[in-house]
């Protein structure tokens, strides 16, 4: 219902406009012309104008369930059963009015979807100054340009032009006779919408996060993480460009907003009995900001919870997880990385790991090293499920290190726990740009050695994005679509050569889900996800790598 009244709104916002262009009936005038002053009955054509126009800004708004928007139409409807009757006794609209007042009276309690407070505040004040602003701007404008028109006014009647102007669209004594003296006239009235259209926006705009989680928040957050966190993506949770939904059960959602896409980086975190009930506080939670939602790199295991709050799923890649107690450089299948892991120690170079806290000239050697990484590659850190080097997080971090035969540093990894799962991730991977052949495969190779040498059961060398995606017949056909869109811009971003880079140390792969609203939403999910991991200058950033 709350949709059909969206939509009636906007059709009578267009019946508003086309009725205050059309003459009145001439019984009807005659009746008006009796008790209700010529000026007044212009002023109530310009009130439906104003009204239509503001029917058709605020429609979108109340198909989203604004509570601020269904308050401004019901005064507005008010407003416009007056004017209908006012401008040409129209009972036939005004009688539209009063049912969609009514209907909006019935189902108020459909439109509790918030916005944004400061903005409201501010759309007001835009309000209330641009009305004083055009006020002044206009009188002053008629009082010092008077040879641009017919008459010259005196401060108050260029003052009282305005007013008419206001109230019944045009003032038959404010002829303009020069070309300035139009553009002056339409200048009032371009400042008027102008100023009506940017105080409605701003008055039914979503909530808008102004600032990052609290000390206290993100205290709680990483409690929660630590103790049931037990994936890859559990550590980037705890990443400075988060905001936290904690459910009354004791459970995190970590997420990022784009516009007004809410972006969730995995599964909630928390008891696993209560996930299903969280998933459904958040999406409430979003709705009621008026805010769009989507979870980014799911795990299988709550796909049926998804589905049962409503929500679509898509694959988008595997992680690779290799089981360490069966890694090894023997065997044949391992060869190629046997043979260039000997090629480098014959080499003289070595991989050493380092436990934290590190030690501030390894951290500086390291820094040069992902400087002359990010240079490399023409662009910034990127946010969301990566990491970024700040001195900070690298201090507190182990990280394993490949030196050349000199001792100098030459590529690092740094590794991230999984609390509680017995298995570590890699996050920053870097090197030099001009280093031997074969270095990144040393690192790895050497990196699970040693990761295995600790008891650690396994390591998740991330996602493969896209990869497995479509291939098979039986697949859905937005994931075939996919695949057949992976291999166009494949051209551009080597997705199947970072797939066959970490398949070369044979790892399982496990499926990864996007959980998004609907197909239709999947254009602005794809906007945000590219936005929460490249940031704000996303597309900057694009156009440079690609000079």
């Amino acid at each position: 219902m709350v949709h059909l009244i969206a939509l009636l709104v906007l059709g009578m916002g267009i019946v508003n406009l086309i009725s205050a262009v059309q003459p009145a009936l001439r019984n009807r005038l005659e009746i008006l012309e009796l008790v209700i002053p010529l000026e007044i009955r212009f002023g109530s054509r310009l009130t439906s104008v104003l009204i239509g126009f503001a029917f058709l800004l605020i429609a979108r708004s109340l198909w989203r369930r604004k509570r601020t928007a269904w308050l401004i139409t019901t005064i507005l409807l008010a407003v416009s059963i007056v004017s209908h009757l006012i401008k040409g006794l129209d009972f036939e609209e005004a009688s539209i009015s009063l049912v969609l007042l009514i209907l909006l009276i019935i189902y108020r309690k459909s439109f509790h979807t918030e916005s944004d407070r400061p903005s409201v505040k501010q759309g007001l004040f835009t309000l209330g100054v641009g009305l004083v602003f055009t006020l002044v701007y206009g009188t002053v404008g008629i009082y010092y340009l008077d040879h641009h028109f017919s008459i010259s006014f005196n401060i108050w009647q260029a003052f009282n032009q305005i007013i008419v102007i206001f109230t019944t669209l045009k003032s038959p004594d404010l002829i303009p006779v020069t070309r300035f003296g139009h553009y002056f006239v339409y200048s009032i009235y371009f400042v008027g919408m102008s100023t009506l259209s940017l105080s409605l926006f701003m008055l039914i705009r979503p909530v808008i996060l102004r600032k990052p989680a609290s000390i206290s928040e993100y205290r709680k957050a990483t409690e929660i993480v630590q103790k049931y966190g037990h994936t890859s993506l559990a550590r980037a949770a705890l990443f400075d460009d988060k905001s936290y939904f904690f459910s009354n059960e004791g459970v995190v959602i970590s997420y990022a907003l784009a516009g007004r896409m809410a972006v969730v980086l995995g599964d909630p975190i928390g008891p696993a009995q209560f996930i299903a009930e969280s998933i459904l506080a958040f999406r409430d939670f979003c709705e009621r900001n008026d805010w769009e939602l989507a979870f980014a790199s799911v795990l299988p295991d709550y796909l049926n919870a998804y589905k049962d709050a409503g929500f679509d799923t898509l694959c988008i890649g595997n992680e690779g997880i290799v089981i360490l107690c069966e890694f090894s450089l023997e065997g044949s299948k391992n060869k190629g990385v046997r043979n260039i892991v000997s090629k480098m120690e014959r080499l003289g170079y070595r991989t050493e790991v380092y436990l934290a806290p590190l030690d501030e000239k390894l951290v500086r050697s390291l820094k040069e090293i992902s400087d002359a990484w990010l240079t490399s590659h023409s662009g910034g850190e990127m946010y969301f499920s990566d990491g970024r080097f700040e001195e900070s997080y690298i201090r507190d971090s182990a990280v394993i290190v490949v030196h050349a035969a000199n001792g100098k540093p030459v590529a690092f990894a740094n590794f991230i726990p999984e609390y509680q799962k017995n298995e570590l991730s890699i996050d920053l991977m870097r090197h030099f740009q001009e280093v031997e052949s074969g270095t990144m495969n040393f690192l790895f190779a050497k990196m699970l050695l040693w990761a295995k040498a600790q008891g650690y059961d396994s390591f998740s060398l991330g996602l493969s994005a896209l990869s497995g995606v479509g291939e098979k017949p039986e697949d859905p056909r937005i994931e075939q679509a996919l695949h057949r869109i992976t291999e166009i811009i494949s051209r551009y971003f080597n997705f199947k050569g970072l797939h066959d880079f970490k398949d070369k140390f044979h790892p399982f792969w496990e499926p990864r889900y996007l959980i998004y609203k609907n197909p239709a939403s999947l254009p602005e999910v794809l906007s945000a996800l590219i936005q929460v991991h490249a940031g704000k200058n996303y597309l900057w950033k694009f156009l440079s790598k690609r000079k």
